[in-house]
């Protein structure tokens, strides 16, 4: 499996799971979430932006699903690829595979929540439907 390539601006995005936290870095001046993670605010140019913990809860927005491996011997060969958006702030979308569904469930504003796959220091926020109390 194919890692991401941490560094300091994107590494909370990454290792935040290990505490069962989904960082996303937020703007300290006008308090917008931003994401992917890069060291300066979309919305007011701001320079100090730093991981916050979000409420991992969101909605599906759109999602396609992948038939084919992606690299030569991976066995995972069907993955449902999904923007993710946070309950957070409209727009604020996350790339991530939906775990632990059905196909047939699948649909565009399916309540998700977020979970983490680890491998080795990585933890990758995937998301599962939310399930009713």
């Amino acid at each position: 499996m194919l890692l991401p390539e941490i560094d300091r601006t994107n590494e909370a995005f990454w290792t935040g799971g290990r505490d069962g936290h989904l960082l996303i870095n937020r703007c300290s001046s006008c308090r917008t979430w931003v994401h992917p993670p890069v060291p300066y605010c979309s919305a007011c140019g701001g320079r100090d932006v730093r991981a916050e913990p979000v409420s991992g809860r969101g909605e599906v927005y759109c999602y396609t699903l992948n038939h084919m491996a992606w690299i030569a011997g991976d066995d995972a060969w069907q993955r449902v690829l999904a923007l993710v958006e946070l309950d957070e702030q409209p727009g604020l979308r996350v790339l991530t595979n939906i775990v632990d569904c059905d196909e047939e469930e699948l649909r565009c504003g399916l309540p998700v929540e977020v979970s983490f796959h680890e491998v080795e220091d990585v933890h990758l926020p995937v998301f599962r439907p939310r399930r009713r109390a």
